[in-house]
């Protein structure tokens, strides 16, 4: 079965779908980049010894979506620009903790309505340019402009009124209210050079592949639907130096030869992520390490609220309480995930058990279906087809039949899934996965990300207009702006009482990404909770 990416609709769909490459072919083909003009480079490992060979990584997602660092949600060119270019700060993959990267410290007082940065001293961009106040600035002015329509605008619209250069060095951020959470975001502001991308199309070249940053590694080549290279850049001078002078990483979307690329007689890489469940023990003995990241990673289920009978709450109920969610843990995902308990995953600061939570309770579900009055019930599950969601269909279907409802599965492209309903097709139910890990732990940034008034998400399930909704949005904004963290905090987990009791879009199990290397060759791995991998820390043995 194909591997194709988890990367899914964010906040302005449309441009998810033009700018993360789920429409594919032209970006694949039209990457315009004078390094990729002799054609790929060898997906072998291009050469050297010693310290100084190139490390060979296989990531399990496209690398032909956005580069642009304002609009991606590609797994594999965040994990990309999370090498190449810098924010203010940015955060540890693992931890989330704030650190300085192009800024010289992180702000002192959280609370305050103004942060200072000062930008590292000898910093510049991999053409040899400084990076001055100016590239912040132009970087910030265009996540926040009205009439650019960027996935990083709604992590910081709500709370960031503007950004103000003090001198070349200097930079003020002036936020709406208090927002401690805005600094661990700031890694999602990628500082990218004005004298570059402020150029006619040049943000047409970023969607492509065009990237250049201030990062530890410059990007040498970029070749969609096969391979993007880089190299260590000599003249960076800030925190996490790079400690391989090349690297090479392969995307590899198809599961097996993914595993094939890492293990036995033709392995050419030394590390790996989207490693399936029923490779793990063919890898471990084979002297590889495979270890796995629990975070939000989830199989969620999206019901059309037009489409009666799902208007009710209690078919929706229904269907959730129908799934023998240990089931699905326990054969399709070999024991790595739990059944949801909430929306957010139990690891989540912010985690509190749902007051509504859907334990397998099939008598429950036919009653609540007999209270709707509905009989006969037919669905059509419209769903990716994800490796691991198609392995967990099998479950849902049985479960639904079990109580009565007739269900036929549908896995297709993501493509053609979201497609249909950003061309308002009718559909009943959809089965997909979603990890806003990629972007950070913050509950109010994971809970924006699929609920909100002008969300897609809540497009696509026509709930928006509901009276329900209108209060969960009121809710929502209202903790975002609460001072009190420990109220706020109290906020978000009631207000999440209301998503899962309403149960419109809303995750049936969280599970486990599996990221595989060969400890002889690489130390300083740790295994991420969401797609793609971090090298910042790592070095050969």
């Amino acid at each position: 079965m194909r591997d194709v990416t988890d990367d899914v609709p964010a906040l302005h769909r449309r441009s998810f779908l033009k700018y993360t490459g789920a429409l594919g072919a032209s970006a694949a083909v039209t990457a315009s980049l004078s390094a990729c003009s002799a054609g790929p480079e060898s997906t072998n490992d291009t050469g050297g010894s010693g310290k100084n060979r190139t490390l060979t990584a296989v990531i399990g997602y496209g690398n032909d979506g956005s580069w642009d660092p304002t609009q991606t949600a590609s797994a594999f060119c965040m994990a990309a620009n999370n090498h190449i270019y810098e924010g203010l700060l940015d955060t540890d993959p693992i931890s989330r903790e704030p650190y300085a990267a192009l800024a010289t410290q992180v702000p002192g007082d959280p609370k305050s309505t103004s942060w200072k940065f000062t930008l590292r001293a000898g910093a510049t961009f991999h053409d040899g340019k400084p990076v001055t106040a100016d590239d912040v600035v132009f970087v910030f002015d265009r996540i926040l402009d009205p009439k650019t329509q960027t996935l990083a605008k709604g992590f910081f619209a709500s709370w960031l009124k503007e950004v103000r250069k003090i001198d070349a060095q200097n930079v003020e951020l002036v936020l709406k209210f208090p927002f401690p959470e805005g600094i661990s975001r700031l890694t999602l502001a990628k500082i990218m050079p004005k004298h570059v991308f402020s150029q006619p199309g040049a943000f047409d070249d970023a969607i492509r592949g065009k990237a250049i940053g201030s990062g530890p590694y410059r990007q040498t080549a970029h070749h969609p639907k096969s391979n993007t290279t880089f190299e260590a850049y000599v003249d960076y001078n800030g925190p996490r130096k790079a400690a391989f002078q090349k690297m090479n990483w392969l995307t590899i979307v198809d599961a097996a030869p993914r595993v094939a690329r890492i293990s036995g007689a033709s392995a050419g890489a030394q590390i790996a992520d989207n490693i399936p469940y029923a490779n793990i023990g063919q890898l471990t003995s084979g002297g590889l390490t495979v270890a796995g990241g629990a975070g939000m990673n989830n199989l969620f289920l999206m019901f059309n609220t037009k489409h009666k009978p799902f208007d009710d709450v209690r078919v929706r109920q229904a269907l959730h309480y129908a799934i023998d969610t240990e089931k699905m843990v326990e054969v399709a995902l070999k024991g790595h995930g739990k059944p949801s308990s909430s929306f957010l995953n139990e690891g989540n600061p912010s985690y509190r058990r749902a007051k509504t939570v859907y334990d397998y309770d099939p008598d429950k579900a036919k009653a609540l279906l007999k209270q709707a009055g509905v009989r006969g019930l037919k669905i059509d599950i419209l769903a990716v087809n994800v490796s691991w969601i198609v392995d967990c269909l099998p479950t849902i279907k049985a479960s639904w039949d079990a109580i009565g409802v007739k269900t036929t599965l549908n896995p297709q492209e993501t493509t053609a899934v979201f497609t249909k309903m950003d061309q308002k097709q009718d559909y009943q139910v959809v089965a997909a996965a979603s990890n806003p890990n990629q972007f950070g732990l913050d509950a109010d940034l994971i809970m924006h990300y699929n609920y909100g008034p002008t969300n897609l998400w809540m497009g696509y399930t026509r709930w928006a207009d509901n009276s329900v909704a209108k209060k969960l949005f009121q809710d929502m904004d209202a903790a975002t702006r609460e001072p009190d963290a420990d109220r706020k905090k109290t906020m978000i987990q009631d207000y999440i009482d209301v998503v899962a009791e309403q149960a419109v879009l809303y995750p049936v199990v969280h599970n486990e990404l599996m990221t595989a290397w060969d400890p002889a060759e690489l130390a300083g791995i740790r295994a991420q909770p969401y797609p793609g991998i971090n090298l910042l820390q790592a070095k050969w043995v």
